[in-house]
């Protein structure tokens, strides 16, 4: 696995990358956090697909300004990201807060998308506040493996509290409801079994309000399903490149980057 540092709108922006056969995958972090928790999820899929991941601007290692940007500016960052490293048509996995700004992204750029999964898309309607998000935090937390404590404080040091906080005021604040419906490329929603954050009928509207999604519930794992659970996701992602995906990007299996990287 390799990093990549390019710079988008003038800030270092850092990705990690495993090269291999389209469609790339782009995965997109949560509210605060990084690639970090991404990292096993990406050794597993990178073993037969083109897979990245990008830290967000003021996230993890790349820089971003004094003050945080909101979630359509982190879509924008993201859209102009995949320009500075030359792809294009790519398939965005999003993981909880990433799924709110890869459907952003892929509302606004629909010819910059191939697909979306989203896994534990967040936030549901039925749970849109500071409190009632804390508490499904807090009851989700023993569902989670405990080595992810220590990447999640690194995460949260990295960020600091004021980019932390507006992330998950991001978070609040956007209706994902609204902009399902205008999602033109097929999607993947995936929801681990002991999510206490994003319940089972979420997840199903979430699914009915897509015109072309799916839904695939993992056993055994909760909210951080890349994670905890990363060989079975690979192998889900996986088979949703190959059938639904891949014949519509590339058809001579070449990672599909069609745009020259910006100078």
């Amino acid at each position: 696995m390799s990093r990549i540092t390019q710079a988008v709108n003038g800030r270092p922006v850092a990705a990690w990358h495993h090269a291999g056969r389209a469609p790339s995958v782009v995965c997109v972090h949560g509210a605060g956090f990084s690639s970090r928790e991404f990292q096993p999820f990406l050794d597993a899929l990178g073993r037969h697909h083109d897979a990245w991941s990008v830290d967000l601007p003021g996230f993890g290692a790349s820089a971003g300004p004094v003050r945080p940007l909101g979630l359509r500016a982190l879509a924008e960052a993201l859209t102009g990201w995949l320009t500075a490293v030359g792809l294009d048509h790519v398939v965005l996995l999003g993981g909880s807060f990433g799924c709110q700004v890869a459907v952003d992204a892929a509302v606004r750029h629909p010819d910059r998308i191939a697909g979306l999964v989203l896994v534990g898309p967040t936030v549901d309607p039925a749970a849109r506040g500071f409190f009632r998000q804390l508490l499904r935090w807090i009851r989700n937390a023993p569902q989670e493996r405990l080595s992810m404590a220590p990447l999640n404080l690194a995460d949260y040091r990295d960020a600091g509290p004021r980019r932390v906080v507006s992330a998950f005021a991001e978070s609040l604040r956007d209706r994902i409801e609204d902009k399902l419906p205008h999602v033109r490329t097929p999607v993947l929603v995936v929801r681990g079994a002991r999510d206490r954050l994003v319940s089972q009928e979420w997840a199903e509207e979430v699914t009915r309000l897509l015109p072309s999604g799916r839904l695939v519930v993992v056993p055994g794992a909760g909210h951080m399903v890349p994670y905890r659970r990363p060989y079975e996701l690979a192998v889900l992602v996986g088979d949703f490149l190959d059938q639904e995906i891949a014949g519509a990007v590339a058809p001579d299996g070449d990672p599909p980057r069609t745009r020259g990287p910006a100078a």
